[in-house]
């Protein structure tokens, strides 16, 4: 085999070749060389694989592209350290052969090469199957015992093997040096020099034992050379070792003698040659040794690592794995969220749709019943205004005997004042009398006054004012004269007048029962009041209570009486607090709205409170066991039992659905009834004046505080 040289490559002592190429590994080994090795020269070698059809080596200065790719980066490294550098390219089609064949010929000391790129644990079975070549394995086995070659990979030794025996002062170059090719797999129970450590923690395929061993090797110059085999045992597939099992692999004593085999008697005593010979390669053993387990122990900590970083990465994906598992919940959850709401959406515009027809059909029934009311109220008003011109059912007055009644109407002779008007006290026929005044700018005036004659002067009862008399011209009424006032004033003691007993206030409430069902019955058609409230209730001198103020009065047409159709009124009529609110929100007119304001009166004759929330503030006295507590003070022998059987009935009466409230006739009368002939022990409370015109077991009963302005009248006297 021929091989050409350039004229200046002739052989050098105590040189270094490094093996180089275009991977980052050639880079690490040109480096490592340079800041570690202490040979005054490096030849940078590069192989251009060739497919030569015969065995040929070829070595050649490089070429442009070669110092481009190449030489020019490991020039700056060898400039920075003052080593001098030299370069060769050969060609040829075994990188093995190429290299060794140089380094025989050039009489290399150390040979440096890289790591193989390609991972050894990966590629082991194709390393046995003969798929691909490993350079490093390969230059180990391969290179003369004269040389020690380093395998480098990032900086740092995988591999070495030192030199076995020194170079000859005579030595000469062989013209043609056997080449071994890179073996496929090691032989039975042999052994691999500087095996390159792991970098993973699991491994695949079965792992053969490294075992340290020492054993003689032939020598050529007749001395003896050791081979160390390392026999580490490893662990099986996806082994993993700690700190405490690397600390003592590390801190292992390669110092000992016991563990290397005393070969020395093998061999006799050959003089003091062989044992300095002996004692050098003892001492490269151990240095190997310890090399070797340094690699070892750097290949388990990186292979704890390892371990480490792929369990973080098992975390962090399982991480990944619930997030993301957690937003298609959540997307589900949305998605079935959102179709419930479309449906809910879609039932929503239909009962909207629904609502909005029903109405048009309400609205549409009550533009036709205001209607009709409007047509029977025009016809009404038309029948009272004839009947007030030729009414001969009452006594008429001329303005000139109600002025002399009321002497011109003297201001001391005014007694009160309504919405309608003032009040004032005469005397007509020897008789006193209370004439009402029609007060010219009074809203719907003359109407309130027709209204009240064509009621007073149809009925008879002894529980309603009687109507007297009338001056239709000027708009007087002339009614019987109660001395007493209205209920409202005696309620609040007004003037500091008397106290009313409990019996009286119950006798007062079943005669106000007595008078509305009369009302109500009324033939051909019933009368709704509308205008139910204490300060319309008026006492004569013996307390007996009538109902005056009828003025707001209306006719309902029996058939809604009875079967409570809804009956429409154009305007709500009445005083707040009194008026039933669903005659108020809808215009719906019966005989339920009045016994909703009776409701209302009930509880303030017991409690002689304001009428606003009266209904709810009973209530919730009675829930929390204080019903006591909210009633009149001034009457201190309350039966409660029966108080409290009273306030029941109006609690009752003011539900705020008609349907709710009780029958007047069969539910709420006889009750009242019931309580107002009670016969109990007790010392004579009845309220009637003495000859003295005072009762002592009520003279220093402080007056009760004056009322909020929740009614029309604020008087002593009103009609």
């Amino acid at each position: 085999m021929s091989v050409q040289q350039p004229p200046c490559a002739a052989p050098l002592q105590n040189t270094t070749m490094v093996a180089v190429d275009k991977d980052k590994n050639s880079v690490h080994a040109f480096r490592w060389a340079v800041n570690h090795l202490d040979n005054p020269i490096i030849i940078a070698v590069h192989v251009k694989h060739k497919n030569f059809s015969h065995h040929v080596t070829n070595v050649f200065p490089p070429d442009e592209e070669d110092v481009a790719n190449i030489f020019n980066t490991l020039r700056g490294m060898c400039t920075r350290k003052a080593v001098k550098m030299k370069e060769a390219v050969i060609d040829d089609s075994d990188v093995v052969r190429g290299l060794l064949e140089y380094a025989n010929r050039n009489a290399i000391h150390s040979i440096v090469v890289g790591a193989s790129t390609k991972n050894p644990l990966i590629s082991l079975k194709k390393f046995k199957t003969y798929q691909y070549q490993d350079i490093p394995t390969a230059m180990i086995k391969s290179a003369p015992d004269y040389c020690s070659v380093y395998i480098i990979s990032k900086l740092k030794i995988v591999s070495a093997r030192s030199a076995v025996r020194s170079m000859s002062k005579g030595f000469m170059a062989p013209k043609q040096l056997p080449v071994q090719a890179c073996p496929p797999s090691e032989p039975e129970g042999g052994s691999v020099r500087g095996q390159p450590p792991r970098s993973r923690s699991t491994y695949e395929g079965p792992v053969e034992p490294m075992r340290i061993q020492a054993r003689e090797r032939p020598r050529s110059a007749g001395s003896m050379s050791i081979d160390i085999n390392i026999d580490v045992h490893t662990h099986p597939r996806h082994w993993s070792m700690d700190e405490r099992e690397i600390a003592g692999l590390v801190t292992m004593d390669v110092t000992k003698q016991d563990s290397i085999p005393d070969v020395s008697d093998s061999f006799g005593t050959s003089g003091p040659q062989s044992s300095k010979e002996l004692e050098a390669e003892m001492k490269r053993l151990r240095l190997e040794l310890k090399q070797t387990m340094d690699m070892y122990s750097s290949a388990c900590k990186q292979a704890i690592s390892a371990k480490n970083q792929a369990e973080q990465i098992r975390q962090w994906k399982m991480e990944e794995d619930r997030k993301v598992e957690v937003v298609r919940l959540s997307q589900e959850a949305a998605l079935a969220l959102a179709e419930r709401e479309k449906i809910r959406a879609k039932a929503a515009l239909e009962a909207a749709e629904e609502a909005r027809r029903r109405a048009e059909q309400d609205a549409q029934r009550r533009k036709d019943a205001e209607m009709k009311a409007r047509l029977e109220a025009e016809e009404k008003e038309r029948a009272l205004s004839a009947l007030a011109h030729n009414d001969n059912r009452y006594r008429k007055y001329t303005i000139v005997e109600i002025e002399a009644a009321t002497e011109k109407f003297y201001p001391l002779n005014k007694i009160g004042e309504g919405g309608y008007g003032p009040v004032y006290k005469g005397h007509l026929d020897h008789t006193p009398v209370a004439i009402k005044i029609l007060r010219p700018d009074a809203v719907h005036g003359m109407k309130q006054f027709q209204q009240e004659i064509e009621v007073l002067s149809c009925i008879r009862h002894p529980h309603m004012v009687l109507l007297l008399g009338a001056c239709p011209e000027h708009g007087c009424l002339v009614y019987e004269y109660m001395d007493n006032g209205s209920l409202e004033d005696r309620l609040y003691r007004k003037n500091n007048s008397r106290p009313i007993s409990w019996r009286k206030r119950f006798q007062i409430a079943a005669e106000i029962a007595t008078a509305l069902l009369f009302l109500h019955q009324n033939k051909p058609e019933p009368i709704v009041h509308r205008d139910l409230k204490p300060s319309n209730i008026l006492l004569d001198r013996n307390y007996v209570s009538k109902i005056s103020d009828v003025g707001l009065a209306r006719l309902v047409p029996a058939s809604v009486a009875d079967t409570m159709t809804q009956y429409y009124m154009t305007s709500a009529a009445g005083t707040f607090c009194y008026i039933d609110p669903e005659y108020q929100q809808t215009g719906i007119l019966t005989t339920k709205s009045d016994v909703y304001s009776l409701g209302i009166m009930l509880l303030q004759i017991i409690t002689a409170k304001p009428p606003m929330g009266l209904a709810h503030i009973v209530k919730k006295a009675i829930e929390k066991g204080r019903f006591e507590e909210i009633l009149d003070p001034v009457v201190t022998d309350w039966p409660v039992e029966e108080a409290l059987s009273f306030a029941k009935l109006p609690l009752k009466c003011s539900e705020l659905s008609k349907k709710d409230r009780p029958n007047l006739a069969t539910v709420v009368l006889p009750e009242l009834n019931r309580l107002s002939e009670l016969e109990l022990t007790l010392h004579n409370d009845q309220v009637f004046y003495s000859s003295e015109g005072m009762i002592n077991s009520y003279a220093a009963c402080p007056p009760t505080p004056p009322r909020s302005h929740y009614s029309d009248s604020e008087t002593l006297y009103t009609i």
